[in-house]
């Protein structure tokens, strides 16, 4: 990919869920265009190899530990981000589960809340936080990782279709409240992608093998939607390339939501 074509020289970008996956393929990205990445989970190991890998490759990394669940860690992290750099650009809210899988009658309140408090409360304390950065600096983009469970739901996982669908109103409701100040706010929403949560979602049904062979099938197109697809539909949407697109769900979906 043309680096002139998607710039990112001199942003400083914030990805969550970033130690693999999704978020991985993104933070890997965006540094490959210029921007400095803050490679953040709570899996600070899976970060500092990502971090160290891409310093490697010329790019500039930080790995940092936050559980983006936990209101005083994203304070922490914005704190830490604030004093290295004074700015924030890009925010991408990846990081999220899928839970345990059982339809709702069945499901547990335990369940419900962890979920919710990592998938939907995640986004909206980042964006809380990122937001009177951006304000003040009058810009900055905001790309929030839903799926296409938000937008055509998936029996057997309640919290999970519940926490994309609301993930999808929240991104469109703040890109509303705050084109004023050149904000763009957008979320993407990949189909069934090749990645660990994927992985647990399989192997945490009654026949796995079977769940694979179903959704390699899912989508019009043929196979699974990779990582390296929904990194650069997120690459196109956090760069100057897509000014005036905001308060939309992209999906990534091989004509899923179509149907």
């Amino acid at each position: 990919m043309e680096k002139d074509l998607f710039d990112l020289d001199g942003k400083v970008a914030i990805v969550t869920g970033a130690s693999r996956g999704i978020g991985e393929a993104i933070a890997r990205l965006l540094a490959r265009q210029g921007a400095r990445v803050i490679v953040s989970s709570r899996k600070i190991n899976g970060c500092e190899a990502v971090a160290a890998d891409i310093v490697a490759q010329s790019g500039q990394a930080e790995a940092v530990a936050c559980h983006i669940g936990d209101l005083t860690q994203i304070e922490a992290l914005f704190a830490h981000v604030d004093e290295l750099y004074g700015r924030v650009d890009i925010l991408v809210n990846n990081a999220g589960i899928d839970g345990a899988r059982a339809n709702t009658g069945d499901s547990s309140l335990e369940n419900w809340r962890q979920v919710m408090s990592i998938n939907l409360d995640g986004v909206y304390y980042g964006m809380k936080y990122v937001l009177p950065v951006m304000v003040a600096q009058q810009g900055g983009v905001i790309l929030n990782t839903a799926s296409t469970v938000g937008l055509n739901a998936l029996p057997g996982l309640p919290a999970y279709s519940a926490s994309k669908a609301g993930v999808i109103q929240l991104s469109k409701a703040v890109a509303i409240e705050y084109a004023y100040y050149n904000i763009r706010v957008n979320a993407i929403c990949p189909s069934v992608v090749e990645t660990p949560l994927l992985k647990h979602f399989i192997e945490s049904t009654p026949d796995p093998e079977g769940a694979r062979q179903g959704l390699a099938s899912l989508n019009p197109l043929p196979g699974m939607v990779s990582v390296d697809a929904i990194a650069k539909a997120s690459l196109f949407l956090v760069s100057d390339d897509s000014a005036f697109i905001t308060a939309v769900a992209l999906p990534v979906d091989g004509g899923y939501t179509a149907r």
